[in-house]
C-alpha cells in the first residue's frame, strides 16, 4: 500500500486531478475557513515573538520561536485541508503552483504585518512556510550592528555583499542600509527582489522596487534595464547565476553602488563562490574585477541572547589594499587572518572576534559563544586570557602602556 501511494503513477494521477479541480473551482466557491484558522496560528506566532510558521499536510502546525521549531497545537492539518488552504491563499494563482510545484509570494496580514511565503508540494501534499517581514525597518543602531556598518551606506560606488544561511537576517541588514541612505542622501535607488520584503517610501531618495515575476521577468533582465534607468544605487536581492553576477560586477565597475546577497558562510567562501561559477578560462578576469570593485562583505550568524532573543554575530571584511591584493593573487586562504589583523585600524572583524565582543558585552552566554564560534578552542583560550601576544593584537586587545624603544621616537627628536 505504501509503495503504491508514492509511485510515480499515483502522483501523475493526483497532479491531473488537481488540475481538473482547479479548472472547476472559482474563488466564489471557497469558504476561506482553513485560511482563517491559519491566520489564527500566524497571530499566535507573532505574539510569541516567532519568525516562521510551518504548514504541512498531515502534520501539526509549527512555528520557529527563538530559533527553535515548536508545535502551536496538537491538531493535525489534513491533506484535504492543506489543499483547500492553498486554494484559499492563492486563488487565481493556484494554477501557477500546480504548474511550477513551488511559489513565492508576499502576504499582507494587516496594516502592520506582512509575510513572505514559499508554498510547495511535498510527498504528502501541500506545505508552506510563512516568514515574518517587519513593517518597521530597524536602523543599524537598533539592530546593534557594529558602527563600521554605517560606512557602507556612505559609499559612492562598488560592491557590498551581505551573506549567510537562510534566516540569518540578510534582508534585515540590507533594509537598514537602504533606509539609512534614504534618510541621509539624495539618490536614485532601484531594488530587484524575489519577492519584495521591506517596503521603502521615498524620503530623500527616489526608490523603485521591482519584484521578479510581477514587475520583471528575471534578475538579469531587471539588472540590465537598471543600467539605463539613471540609478545611483542598485540592490539585487540575490546573485543567483552567472548572468546576474556578471552584470552586478559591471554595474559596480561603472560607478554604481551595488548591494546584494549570497548564501555563503563567510568572506573567503563568498569570494570563492563568485569566481567559481564562471568557466575556468574566465575566472582570472572575474577575479581581477572583483578585487577592484569589492568594498565589503558582511557575513551573519544569528545567536541566542541571554534574554531569550537572537542577535547577529558578524564577520566584516573591509576592502583594503591588502585584501585587494589577496583576491587578485588568488590567496583567498589568507583573507581570514587579514580580516582579524585589521580590527583596530579598519574595524574589520572575524566571526570569533564579533562573538567575543558579544560575550564580553554579556549579550550571549559562554556556551552559545563557543557553540557558534568558527574555532571554539581558540575562542575559549581568548576568553580565559591565554591568547598569545599575536592573538591579542588580532583581537585589538590593549595590553596597557608599552615601553618605547629608541627607534620608536627618534623621528620626534628631529
Amino acid at each position: 500500500m505504501h509503495s503504491k501511494l508514492h509511485s510515480p503513477k499515483f502522483w501523475m494521477h493526483w497532479s491531473n486531478r488537481m488540475n481538473q479541480q482547479n479548472d472547476q473551482t472559482d474563488a466564489g466557491e471557497l469558504k476561506f475557513e482553513v485560511l482563517k484558522k491559519i491566520r489564527g496560528y500566524l497571530r499566535r506566532m507573532v505574539d510569541a515573538g516567532g519568525s516562521d510558521l510551518h504548514i504541512k499536510a498531515n502534520s501539526v502546525v509549527r512555528a520557529r520561536i527563538n530559533g527553535e521549531i515548536v508545535p502551536l497545537s496538537g491538531e493535525i492539518l489534513s491533506k484535504e485541508d492543506a489543499f483547500i488552504f492553498a486554494k484559499e491563499l492563492l486563488q487565481t494563482r493556484f494554477s501557477e503552483l500546480v504548474e511550477k510545484k513551488e511559489l513565492d509570494l508576499v502576504y499582507p496580514f494587516d496594516e502592520n504585518t506582512r509575510f513572505r511565503i514559499n508554498i510547495f508540494f511535498q510527498m504528502e501534499g501541500v506545505s508552506a512556510v510563512f516568514r515574518l517581514i517587519p513593517v518597521k525597518i530597524l536602523s543599524i543602531d537598533e539592530l546593534n550592528l557594529p558602527a563600521v556598518v554605517h560606512t557602507f551606506s556612505e559609499m559612492e560606488r562598488g560592491l557590498v555583499l551581505v551573506t549567510g544561511v537562510t534566516g540569518s537576517g540578510k534582508s534585515t541588514t540590507l533594509a537598514a542600509l537602504i533606509d539609512e541612505i534614504n534618510l541621509k542622501r539624495r539618490k536614485h535607488i532601484i531594488t530587484i527582489e524575489d519577492p519584495i520584503e521591506f517596503v521603502h517610501k521615498d524620503r530623500k531618495c527616489i526608490i523603485n522596487q521591482r519584484s521578479v515575476g510581477q514587475d520583471t521577468l528575471s534578475f538579469g533582465n531587471a539588472l540590465r534595464a537598471a543600467l539605463r534607468e539613471d540609478p545611483d544605487i542598485i540592490l539585487v536581492g540575490e546573485m543567483r547565476d552567472t548572468e546576474t553576477i556578471e552584470i552586478a560586477l559591471h554595474a559596480a565597475d561603472t560607478g554604481h553602488l551595488v548591494f546584494s546577497t549570497l548564501h555563503t558562510l563567510d568572506a573567503k567562501e563568498t569570494v570563492n563562490r563568485i569566481i567559481s561559477v564562471f568557466p575556468t578560462g574566465e575566472q582570472n578576469r572575474v577575479r581581477m574585477t572583483l578585487a577592484s570593485v569589492l568594498k565589503g562583505i558582511i557575513s551573519q550568524r544569528l545567536i541566542p541572547t541571554v534574554e531569550g532573543k537572537r542577535t547577529a554575530a558578524l564577520e566584516i571584511l573591509i576592502r583594503t589594499p591588502r585584501i585587494e591584493q589577496l583576491i587578485a593573487e588568488n590567496r583567498d586562504i589568507e583573507i581570514p587572518d587579514t580580516i582579524a589583523e585589521g580590527k583596530e585600524l579598519y574595524k574589520s572583524q572575524t566571526f570569533d572576534q564579533g562573538i567575543l565582543d558579544l560575550y564580553l558585552a554579556q549579550r550571549i552566554s559562554r556556551e552559545d559563544a563557543l557553540s557558534y564560534a568558527t574555532s571554539p578552542s581558540d575562542l575559549k583560550l581568548r576568553m580565559e586570557g591565554l591568547s598569545t601576544t599575536v592573538d591579542k593584537g588580532k583581537l585589538g586587545v590593549d595590553d596597557g602602556p608599552k615601553e618605547f624603544r629608541e627607534e620608536d621616537y627618534i623621528g620626534l627628536k628631529e
